[in-house]
């Protein structure tokens, strides 16, 4: 027997998935009568939420937006997901973070007690750059709270990899790890830990952990390399082991605008060099792949340095050669 607001809530997430519900259907997933369909309508529009019956065979509703912000409902993974969004605000770069804030607080405050605890449990770290671009991660909200409930106990985090299984014979044993950071970037989630068997620092995707239960025993907290995790993480996306910085920078001159250029030279820097003329300066992982990547504008290219990047476009131009060869 469900309670009358838990039934508001189903009914209300119900007409959020698709744009009309006939009557019978919401009556028959609900397990309720039509009449109580009718009536949970009726109590959802005096708290402010614009719904509209549809004409058809069986009558229907559908959920319409609203000239008022109503009472919102969520249920208890929506509130943990809001509250994560709203704590990721801080590297939005839209100047939202004063207002995120208030609204964590709004939220939390009206939270019930074990989405709170839920929801204190989980400590991040949010930065604004990753390599590469990709899908967000599929990462539920159990295992971030585990991960970063860990994080929070110092116990040794025991858990299974999937970048680290086999096609054939025996699983490997679980990994074993001292977690320090779990971090979330651009819709990835990432854990910086202490990897036992390596005896150095690592990043693991979260959404190739499953934690094992229990954990190891406590661990004395461990300073990372450089003292700031999101520095480190930053730094190790670029592919340096220390400063936040490419480990290959070079400069060249692009026969194309710089309108044309700055929209897609990331973090490079762009000067204007006249009409049809800009130089542009850029690092990136290795010699090869900057070149690689300079390609992209589809125009003439002239190095301005170092000579490792020109070095990189013959060595580039010779792989292209024996492809187009073949």
């Amino acid at each position: 027997m469900t309670t009358a607001t838990s039934r508001l809530l189903n009914l209300l997430s119900l007409l959020q998935t698709r744009r009309d519900w006939p009557g019978a259907l919401l009556a028959e997933r609900l397990d309720i009568s039509h009449r109580t369909v009718r009536r949970d309508v009726d109590r959802l529009r005096e708290m402010g939420y614009s719904i509209r019956a549809t004409m058809g065979p069986d009558g229907g509703y559908r959920l319409d937006a609203g000239s008022e912000l109503p009472p919102l409902l969520f249920d208890d993974d929506q509130v943990i997901a809001l509250a994560v969004a709203l704590q990721a605000a801080s590297v939005s770069g839209v100047g939202i973070d004063e207002a995120a804030v208030r609204a964590l607080t709004t939220v939390r405050q009206v939270m019930p007690s074990r989405l709170r605890h839920r929801l204190d449990a989980l400590e991040f770290t949010a930065i604004a750059t990753r390599p590469g671009d990709g899908a967000p991660d599929t990462v539920s909200p159990d295992t971030l709270v585990a991960l970063s409930a860990s994080v929070r106990a110092r116990e040794v985090l025991r858990f299974d990899y999937a970048g680290s299984r086999s096609n054939s014979g025996p699983q490997p044993a679980p990994r074993k790890a001292e977690p320090h950071h779990l971090v979330t970037s651009q819709g990835r989630w990432y854990l910086v830990a202490w990897d036992l068997e390596r005896d150095d620092w690592r990043i693991f995707r979260a959404d190739r952990i499953t934690v094992r239960t229990p954990n190891g025993p406590r661990f004395a907290p461990r300073e990372i390399s450089g003292g700031d995790v999101a520095r480190y993480v930053s730094a190790r996306f670029r592919g340096s082991d220390r400063a936040d910085r490419w480990p290959c920078t070079g400069k060249v001159v692009l026969h194309r605008p710089a309108s044309y250029v700055r929209p897609f030279a990331g973090d490079g820097i762009v000067e204007d060099l006249g009409p049809e003329r800009c130089s542009l300066e850029v690092g990136s992982w290795s010699w090869v792949a900057l070149a690689a990547s300079l390609n992209r504008f589809d125009t003439d290219i002239d190095v301005v340095g170092p000579p490792d990047l020109t070095e990189a476009f013959a060595q580039l131009a010779s792989r292209n050669a024996a492809t187009a060869a073949a």
